[in-house]
C-alpha cells in the first residue's frame, strides 16, 4: 500500500461546497471532512437537500463532513447551569444538533458580556410553513434566555437572483413572510428586520463590508465553496459576500457604534457554508468569527429523503392552510412507518425513524413524556398509523390557528416598526 500524506489545508481555500475541510483547527484533515464520495447517499448545499435513506440524512455523518462540533450533553448541561433554565426541547431532542463555537458564546455570558443574534429568511413564497418557523422558535427563545438584540435578514435579492423574481416581487413577499415571523411574537424594541434590496440603499456600513469581504475571497474560492459554474451570472458570484456582512456587527452601526460585538447565528445547516466562508474571512477583518447553531432538516410530508419545501404544495403545511387542508394533507401524503396490514403492525409495530406524524410531534409536542409514550406506543403496535396522524393533526393545527390569529394583528404599521433604522434595547 502506497504511503499516504495527510494534508491540512487552511483558511478559505479549505472550503469547500460539501464539507472537504474547514480550517485546521476545526477539521482534522482533509482525509477526514472530505467532500461527499461516490458511496454517499446525501446531498446537502444551500440549495438542495436529498437523501437516498427513508430515514434521511445522516447528520453523524455530516457533522464530520462539515467539521462542525455535535451538541452533546456536556455542552447541554453547561448551557443550562449558565443560563439557569432547561434547554429547549428542539435542543434537548436533538434536532438542533450542531454547533460552531457555542462554547465561546456561553463564556461571554459567564463573563457578562453581550452578542447578539444573526438569522434569516430567503422569500420564496407568500406565506412561511410550518418548517421555517424552527429556527424562528429557537431564535426567540435564545432572545429571551440571553436578552440579547436580533438582526433578521430577507435575502430577497438573493431570490430574484436564484428564481428569477421581479425586484418589486421579491421585496412585496419579504414583507409578507416578515409579517409571518413577527407573529411569532419577536420584541420590537431588541429586534431589527430587514431586506437587502432596501436596507443597503439606506445604511452604507452593509455595502462597504460586502466589499471588504468580497476582497478577501476569490473568484476560484467562491467556485469551490458553493459550485458556481462558468455560465452562473455574477449577481449569484457576488452574494455570499451579502448574507456574510450581518455577521459583522459593525454593518448596523446603529446598533452597535464601534463595538466589535460577537454574533451567535441559528440556521439549518445547509446554510453552513455561507458562514465557514464568513468564520474564515472575520478575523482578517478585526472581527470575532461567529458562532453557529445548526437544526437538523424538517422534513416533506412525503418523508424525510428532502425537507419541506414552499415550491410543493402537498410537501408542506403553510401557515395560511384551514383545519381541512391540515388535516388532508397529513392523513394523505404523510409518509407512514407504519406496516403493510394491521395485523402486521400490531405484531411487529411501526418505525418512528421514518415516520413523518412521529417527526412532526417531535418538532411540536413540547411534552416529553407523552412524546415518549407515543414511541412506545408506536413502536409495539400498540398504536396505529391513523391514530398517530390524528394526534400530529391535533398538536399540528392550534398552533397554525395561533399564529393567524397573531398575524392578523401585524399590519404595515406594526411591521414598519420592525423595519425601522433605530438602537435596540437589550440587557447587556
Amino acid at each position: 500500500m502506497a504511503d499516504t500524506k495527510e494534508i491540512v489545508v487552511e483558511g478559505v481555500e479549505a472550503l469547500t461546497l460539501n464539507g472537504k475541510t474547514e480550517e485546521a483547527k476545526e477539521a482534522a484533515a482533509a482525509t477526514t471532512t472530505g467532500a461527499a464520495t461516490d458511496d454517499d447517499v446525501d446531498v446537502v448545499d444551500p440549495w438542495t437537500v436529498t437523501s437516498a435513506n427513508d430515514g434521511g440524512v445522516d447528520y453523524e455523518k455530516l457533522i464530520k463532513r462539515f467539521g462542525s462540533s455535535k451538541i452533546d450533553d456536556e455542552l447541554i448541561a453547561r448551557f443550562e447551569k449558565i443560563t439557569g433554565k432547561p434547554v429547549h426541547h428542539l435542543i434537548k431532542r436533538g434536532l438542533f444538533f450542531s454547533h460552531r463555537d457555542l462554547h465561546s458564546i456561553l463564556t461571554l455570558k459567564e463573563q457578562g458580556k453581550s452578542f447578539y443574534l444573526y438569522t434569516g429568511r430567503g422569500p420564496s413564497s407568500g406565506s412561511l410553513h410550518v418548517g421555517h418557523l424552527v429556527p424562528f422558535f429557537i431564535t426567540k427563545w435564545l432572545q429571551d434566555t440571553f436578552d440579547v438584540p436580533l438582526v433578521i435578514q430577507l435575502t430577497d435579492d438573493e431570490k430574484v437572483l436564484w428564481k428569477d423574481l421581479k425586484i418589486e416581487d421579491a421585496i412585496k413577499m419579504g414583507r409578507e413572510n416578515a409579517k409571518d415571523i413577527v407573529a411569532l411574537g419577536f420584541d420590537v424594541n431588541k429586534t431589527f428586520i430587514f431586506n437587502n434590496l432596501e436596507f443597503m440603499g439606506k445604511c452604507p456600513a452593509m455595502y462597504q463590508n460586502i466589499i471588504r469581504i468580497q476582497r478577501c475571497v476569490t473568484f476560484n474560492q467562491v467556485k469551490g465553496i458553493f459550485g458556481f459554474g462558468d455560465s452562473d451570472i455574477i449577481g449569484k458570484i457576488g452574494f455570499p459576500a451579502a448574507q456574510a456582512a450581518p455577521a459583522l456587527s459593525s454593518t448596523f452601526p446603529f446598533i452597535f457604534g464601534n463595538r466589535k460585538t460577537a454574533c451567535l447565528i441559528p440556521c439549518a445547516i445547509d446554510q453552513d457554508p455561507y458562514f465557514r466562508m464568513t468564520r474564515d474571512v472575520a478575523p482578517r477583518l478585526g472581527f470575532p468569527k461567529c458562532a453557529l447553531l445548526h437544526s437538523t432538516f424538517f422534513p416533506a410530508l412525503q418523508g424525510a429523503k428532502t425537507k419541506m419545501s414552499a415550491s410543493d404544495q402537498n410537501s408542506a403545511v403553510f401557515l395560511t392552510d384551514t383545519p381541512k387542508q391540515i388535516k388532508n394533507k397529513i392523513n394523505k401524503y404523510a409518509f407512514s412507518g407504519g406496516r403493510t396490514t394491521v395485523e402486521e403492525h400490531r405484531e411487529f409495530g411501526g418505525n418512528t425513524e421514518v415516520d413523518v406524524a412521529y417527526q412532526l410531534l417531535r418538532f411540536f409536542l413540547e411534552d416529553d413524556a407523552k412524546l415518549e409514550e407515543v414511541r412506545i406506543a408506536y413502536t409495539k403496535g400498540e398504536m396505529l398509523t391513523g391514530e398517530i396522524k390524528k394526534l400530529a393533526v391535533e398538536t399540528l393545527t392550534p398552533i397554525v390557528e395561533q399564529h393567524q390569529a397573531a398575524r392578523k394583528l401585524v399590519t404595515d404599521e406594526v411591521l414598519d416598526k420592525y423595519y425601522e433604522i433605530r438602537p435596540l434595547k437589550f440587557g447587556s
